[in-house]
């Protein structure tokens, strides 16, 4: 499995709250404050599991997500 932005997270706290991290190192998300973690940039790649075109960044599918409404669906129940 590679290398992902969690594994590198999680090595950060181990050694303290502010080990390391610069304010270049933040996260950007799709929707700051908002319940999706999709990462901003260029969606261009479909949904895994519905398979709708354009609804994630390369982070998104690189960190295995899904979009936002198949997420929902499965967090709160229902279809997509």
């Amino acid at each position: 499995m590679p290398y992902t932005i969690h594994d590198e997270l999680e090595d950060m706290e181990s050694f303290g709250p502010n080990y390391g991290y610069t304010y270049e190192d933040e996260i950007e998300f799709a929707n700051p404050g908002g319940n999706s973690a999709l990462r901003a940039g260029n969606k261009e790649f479909p949904c895994p599991t519905c398979h709708r075109e354009n609804m994630l960044t390369a982070a998104d599918v690189q960190l295995g997500y899904q979009c936002d409404m198949c997420a929902d669906a499965a967090e709160y129940g229902g279809g997509y």
